[in-house]
């Protein structure tokens, strides 16, 4: 396959695109102590054998609410673009929906461009023919930035640190309401656009207060983390889960009819209240002891319709359903 000749010349763009504001604004409360990295961390980069070899390549997002973004580099061929078939999705009006593709050889990885409107360039040049990509070059689709990584490195990893801090909750290892709601409010224009059908469900753990009033703060973490976990195991990759509250929780259904929301709805409660939770709780005499605690939940659901302003207003229709659901009873379904 053809390649152009790797320029020598210093690059056209030589300043980093701006972090989007979701990011920006994480970071205004991020305490910096918290970007060191582990000396296990450490010791990976620092340490030469195969391991570290065979980290695959990376794609890191440089632009947008997703900045920061690591996309692993795993396939033969991969095509960027817009559409949600995209191994490697960017949702940016700029972006062509097939825009350009990654091709893999011995060697690496060739960029090529796949005829987009607005152009692929690479390190400030516009690409002609598929050209190799080398660590650190800096990919433009349009207005979105990308920085290809060949291996991993120092700076990879902390790019990965600073986009699960704004993104990921700590508690659970699920989105945070802010990513939450922005995958949220895409998704709704995406709907819109393409007359597809969206849902959203609203989970409520039930009676949680007791938990952290009989057995503390720490036995409360530990129900929250378990029952991420196992909400996790339910929902497809496609699927958004998140952190919305103290106990509260979301899911964003891309291609999601009401009927199958509501299967899904019933999976994950039958999935909570099959499950009891072995707490770690300390005794009146500082002793540890394990408890059994069974965690049952209550989840709203509902479905995009056409006098729905925004994300907002479909995420409170979910949000009436879930307290539908707690008068009859809690434990249970309404849809």
């Amino acid at each position: 396959m053809p390649e152009t000749a790797r320029s020598t010349s210093t690059p056209a763009v030589t300043r980093m695109p701006p972090i989007g504001p979701a990011a920006v604004a994480a970071a205004r409360s991020w305490d910096a102590s918290t970007l060191r990295l582990s000396k296990n961390e450490l010791t990976a980069f620092q340490t030469q054998g195969p391991a570290v070899a065979q980290q695959p390549a990376c794609l890191i997002l440089y632009s947008g609410e997703d900045a920061g973004k690591r996309f692993p580099l795993e396939g033969l061929a991969l095509t960027i673009g817009r559409s949600p078939e995209c191994p490697i999705w960017v949702d940016h009006p700029g972006i062509s929906r097939c825009h350009a593709e990654l091709l893999r050889d011995a060697d690496g990885y060739l960029l090529r461009d796949l005829a987009s409107a607005n152009g692929t360039h690479l390190n400030g040049l516009r690409l002609e023919l598929p050209t190799r990509l080398h660590d650190g070059d800096l990919i433009r689709l349009g207005k979105v930035a990308l920085k290809y990584y060949e291996r991993q490195s120092l700076d990879a990893l902390l790019h990965d640190r600073i986009y699960r801090m704004a993104t990921v909750d700590a508690g659970t290892d699920l989105h945070t309401k802010r990513y939450l709601m922005d995958a949220l409010e895409r998704e709704l224009k995406r709907a819109r656009r393409n007359d597809h059908p969206l849902s959203v469900l609203c989970l409520d753990l039930d009676h949680f207060k007791l938990v952290n009033d009989q057995h503390g703060h720490d036995a409360g973490d530990q129900v929250l983390h378990r029952a991420a976990a196992l909400m996790k195991l339910q929902v497809r990759g496609t699927d958004i889960l998140g952190r919305i509250g103290g106990e509260e929780f979301a899911v964003v259904l891309p291609e999601t009819e009401l009927p199958a929301a509501i299967e899904l709805a019933e999976r994950m409660r039958q999935a909570l209240a099959a499950q009891p939770h072995p707490l770690e709780v300390r005794g009146d005499q500082g002793q540890r002891t394990v408890v059994q605690h069974l965690q049952t939940a209550s989840i709203g659901a509902a479905r995009l319709e056409p006098d729905m302003a925004d994300g907002r207003a479909l995420l409170a229709a979910a949000d009436l359903k879930l307290y539908s659901a707690k008068r009859e009873g809690r434990n249970r379904v309404a849809g």
